[in-house]
């Protein structure tokens, strides 16, 4: 009986420094953990909020003490355990932080894109509309337009002003007001540049107004007029359109021909692209 209890005694001494240093390693791997989780916790709940996760596996509940026959390490395993646990749930955290912050850059450099993006529309929207082809450039366009009655009864008003004038009263869609003051500033000057311009203008306006037949009478006359004038081309192709409106098809794919013919590639680019158009509609031969 005295050699069984000495040998209890001996083992008991050898158990006692093995467990406590397995405790103390397990302490070592909790604490570690536990600051590892704090980290993880503020990167995710940032702010200083008091946001905490909980750890899936809990400590045991209390009991008054070991049942006969389990053994002391029992205590040893289910932190471990619990060890094992705190460590998979850290390492999600870490991965979900991890995922969270890359879907934080993504959704940055979009915002970046989409600001880039709404700048450079915002930019175009603000500079000036483009100006139409057939629209002159003229220095007089920065200054005030007159009156359109005072400038078809004044002999004496600048011609580039009376055009301008036309133009916009043109673009009003008054018609009958811009041919008057497109045919007046022609007959005034008849050899400035822009006469040309004005009395091809008038004829638009006229064939804008449904007056095809008037229309033509004007632009042929231009054309003939002045016929390297700055809009002799374009008096040529509205001159096949009133035509066309008339039913002299046959005619205006003369005129049509006339066009290609003396003016070729010397052709504004608009009056190019709608020639093709223009010829179908009146029936013309390829």
């Amino acid at each position: 009986m005295r050699n069984q209890a000495l040998l209890l005694i001996l083992l008991a001494s050898v158990a006692a420094p093995a467990v406590a240093q397995t405790d103390r390693a397990a302490e070592r791997r909790l604490e570690k953990i536990e600051a590892e989780l704090r980290a993880v916790q503020r990167k995710v709940f940032p702010g200083g909020r008091q946001a905490t996760v909980e750890p899936e596996i809990g400590p045991p509940a209390a009991s008054a003490g070991p049942a006969p026959g389990v053994p002391a390490g029992s205590a040893v395993a289910d932190m471990t355990a619990r060890i094992d646990a705190l460590e998979a749930q850290l390492a999600r955290l870490t991965g979900q932080a991890e995922e969270n912050g890359n879907q934080l850059r993504q959704l940055s450099d979009s915002m970046n894109r989409f600001k880039l993006d709404t700048e450079a529309r915002l930019t175009a929207a603000e500079r000036p509309a483009a100006t139409p082809e057939q629209r002159p450039q003229l220095a007089s366009e920065q200054l005030p337009v007159p009156d359109a009655a005072v400038l078809t009864s004044n002999g004496d008003a600048d011609p580039e002003q009376a055009y301008l004038a036309g133009f916009k009263l043109w673009e009003q869609k008054r018609y009958s007001d811009a041919q008057a003051t497109l045919d007046a500033m022609a007959k005034r000057h008849p050899t400035h540049p822009k006469a040309s311009w004005a009395r091809n203008l008038a004829g638009r306006a006229l064939l804008d107004d449904g007056k095809p037949a008037a229309a033509a009478k004007i632009l042929f006359a231009n054309y003939e007029a002045d016929p390297k004038g700055e809009r002799a081309a374009d008096s040529l192709f509205y001159l096949g359109q009133a035509l066309t409106r008339l039913k002299k098809n046959t005619e205006a794919c003369q005129v049509y021909t006339e066009l290609q013919d003396v003016f070729g590639a010397g052709l504004r680019e608009t009056i190019r692209k709608d020639l093709p158009a223009a010829r179908k509609a009146a029936g013309c031969r390829a």
